[in-house]
């Protein structure tokens, strides 16, 4: 990572908050920077409206979380070394949606790519390559990815219950891990049921 990247994420949690309190849009009680900033995951961002606070604040919040990608957070890095806030301002309004979307793209390859992705993950991944709809991409990310990553681990969990010569210990810990939450069932996937009998 370079030096100016941890430089302007550090700032983006020390700056943050003086900047959204003394922001303009804040004082006058209009659309306030958590307002407009809350709607940068739509891509819905009022920016005609937004201070030059709020738009710094924007770039800030967009560098710091975690869903924003390679392409994402290389061009706010950039946006935010410049200082220039009319290419910010731009990049709000035609740069964050398409950069994002290609951020997504990459993002479901990896998942495609990984070992652990089972079938039902496979099969929404090819659905939504196919239809390529950046909005049900996002979406399924943030929510559905979760949802199939389980169904898919609870396959796991029913294979292993099935071995021949499975240790009580291990049916135990497996039953224990399907009736846990999602989280639950992957932590045992890949750690828990290696630490079984050890």
């Amino acid at each position: 990572m370079r030096p100016t990247r941890v430089a302007l994420a550090a700032a983006a949690a020390a700056l943050a908050p003086v900047l959204l309190l003394s922001g303009p849009a804040f004082a006058a009680g209009t659309a306030s920077p958590s307002t407009a900033v809350a709607a940068a995951d739509g891509m819905d961002l009022p920016v005609d409206e937004m201070s030059d606070d709020d738009v710094r604040v924007a770039l800030f919040r967009i560098l710091g979380d975690p869903d924003s990608g390679q392409r994402v957070t290389r061009e706010v890095t950039a946006l935010l070394e410049s200082g220039d806030l009319a290419q910010a301002r731009e990049w709000l309004r035609t740069g964050y949606a398409p950069a994002q979307a290609e951020d997504d793209r990459v993002a479901l390859f990896r998942i495609l790519g990984d070992p652990d992705s089972g079938q039902r993950v496979t099969q929404e991944i090819n659905g939504l390559l196919d239809r390529g709809d950046p909005a049900e991409i996002r979406e399924w990310l943030e929510t559905g990815y979760r949802l199939a990553q389980a169904e898919d681990d609870q396959v796991a969990l029913f294979r292993i219950l099935a071995r021949p010569g499975i240790s009580d210990a291990m049916r135990a810990a497996v039953i224990e891990a399907i009736q846990g939450t999602p989280e639950e069932m992957r932590h045992f996937l890949e750690y828990g049921q290696y630490e079984v009998d050890a």
